[in-house]
Protein backbone atom coordinates (compact mmCIF):
# COMPACT_ATOMS: atom_id res chain seq x y z
CA UNK A 1 0.00 0.00 0.00
CA UNK A 2 1.62 3.50 -0.72
CA UNK A 3 2.01 6.10 1.47
CA UNK A 4 2.34 8.77 -1.14
CA UNK A 5 1.84 12.02 0.37
CA UNK A 6 1.78 10.61 3.98
CA UNK A 7 5.06 11.34 6.53
CA UNK A 8 7.08 8.82 8.94
CA UNK A 9 8.98 9.10 11.74
CA UNK A 10 12.54 7.17 12.83
CA UNK A 11 13.50 7.40 16.31
CA UNK A 12 13.09 6.83 20.21
CA UNK A 13 9.62 5.37 21.05
CA UNK A 14 9.05 7.83 24.19
CA UNK A 15 10.18 10.96 21.71
CA UNK A 16 8.29 10.45 18.85
CA UNK A 17 4.75 9.05 20.01
CA UNK A 18 3.66 12.69 20.13
CA UNK A 19 4.25 12.00 16.47
CA UNK A 20 1.50 9.43 16.03
CA UNK A 21 -1.33 11.98 17.54
CA UNK A 22 -0.67 14.04 13.99
CA UNK A 23 -1.05 10.58 11.88
CA UNK A 24 2.29 9.84 11.39
CA UNK A 25 3.77 6.73 11.25
CA UNK A 26 6.73 6.13 13.57
CA UNK A 27 9.19 3.91 13.40
CA UNK A 28 11.42 2.88 16.48
CA UNK A 29 14.21 0.73 15.63
CA UNK A 30 16.20 -0.89 18.47
CA UNK A 31 19.58 -1.27 16.72
CA UNK A 32 21.19 0.01 13.49
CA UNK A 33 20.08 -3.25 11.24
CA UNK A 34 16.38 -2.23 12.45
CA UNK A 35 16.42 1.27 11.31
CA UNK A 36 17.96 0.25 8.05
CA UNK A 37 15.13 -2.11 7.49
CA UNK A 38 12.75 0.56 8.69
CA UNK A 39 14.16 3.43 5.97
CA UNK A 40 14.43 0.67 3.47
CA UNK A 41 10.25 0.34 4.62
CA UNK A 42 9.76 4.30 4.17
CA UNK A 43 11.30 4.14 0.79
CA UNK A 44 9.36 1.30 -0.19
CA UNK A 45 6.32 2.51 0.88
CA UNK A 46 6.59 5.81 -1.12
CA UNK A 47 6.33 7.90 1.83
CA UNK A 48 7.08 12.00 1.20
CA UNK A 49 8.68 12.67 3.94
CA UNK A 50 10.95 11.14 6.81
CA UNK A 51 11.93 12.69 9.66
CA UNK A 52 14.82 11.07 11.31
CA UNK A 53 16.15 11.83 15.00
CA UNK A 54 19.53 12.64 15.43
CA UNK A 55 20.87 9.89 17.02
CA UNK A 56 19.97 8.10 13.63
CA UNK A 57 21.03 10.91 11.29
CA UNK A 58 25.12 9.84 11.19
CA UNK A 59 24.41 5.65 11.72
CA UNK A 60 22.11 5.83 8.00
CA UNK A 61 24.33 8.41 6.51
CA UNK A 62 25.28 5.95 4.02
CA UNK A 63 21.92 4.86 3.50
CA UNK A 64 20.60 8.36 2.98
CA UNK A 65 23.26 8.73 0.74
CA UNK A 66 22.00 5.90 -1.48
CA UNK A 67 18.54 6.70 -1.81
CA UNK A 68 19.08 10.76 -2.05
CA UNK A 69 18.52 10.66 -6.25
CA UNK A 70 15.38 9.69 -5.58
CA UNK A 71 12.53 12.39 -5.34
CA UNK A 72 10.66 10.88 -2.53
CA UNK A 73 11.17 10.57 0.41
CA UNK A 74 12.58 13.66 1.19
CA UNK A 75 14.57 12.81 4.60
CA UNK A 76 15.19 15.51 7.33
CA UNK A 77 16.99 15.51 10.30
CA UNK A 78 15.35 16.31 13.60
CA UNK A 79 16.47 17.23 17.18
CA UNK A 80 14.99 16.57 20.40
CA UNK A 81 14.80 19.15 23.40
CA UNK A 82 18.10 17.33 24.18
CA UNK A 83 20.23 19.60 22.34
CA UNK A 84 20.81 20.69 18.55
CA UNK A 85 23.34 18.65 16.48
CA UNK A 86 26.12 19.60 13.93
CA UNK A 87 24.71 17.09 11.46
CA UNK A 88 20.90 18.44 11.11
CA UNK A 89 22.29 21.86 10.65
CA UNK A 90 25.10 20.31 7.53
CA UNK A 91 21.98 18.93 5.98
CA UNK A 92 19.60 21.83 6.41
CA UNK A 93 22.51 24.55 4.48
CA UNK A 94 23.18 21.18 2.11
CA UNK A 95 19.43 20.63 1.15
CA UNK A 96 19.52 24.94 1.05
CA UNK A 97 22.36 24.66 -1.60
CA UNK A 98 20.42 22.02 -3.73
CA UNK A 99 17.27 24.20 -3.40
CA UNK A 100 18.55 27.73 -3.63
CA UNK A 101 22.17 27.44 -4.96
CA UNK A 102 23.03 29.05 -1.80
CA UNK A 103 23.52 28.66 1.65
CA UNK A 104 22.88 32.74 2.78
CA UNK A 105 19.73 31.18 5.10
CA UNK A 106 22.52 29.78 7.37
CA UNK A 107 25.11 32.38 7.57
CA UNK A 108 25.59 34.65 10.52
CA UNK A 109 24.98 37.99 9.81
CA UNK A 110 27.61 40.56 11.08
Amino acid sequence: MSKSGQMAVIGEAELCQLFRLFGLAVYSPANLEEARKMLDQVVEEKYSLCLIQTTWLEALKADLAAISHKFLPVCLGFSDYRGASESVAKAMRELSIRATGSDALFRERT
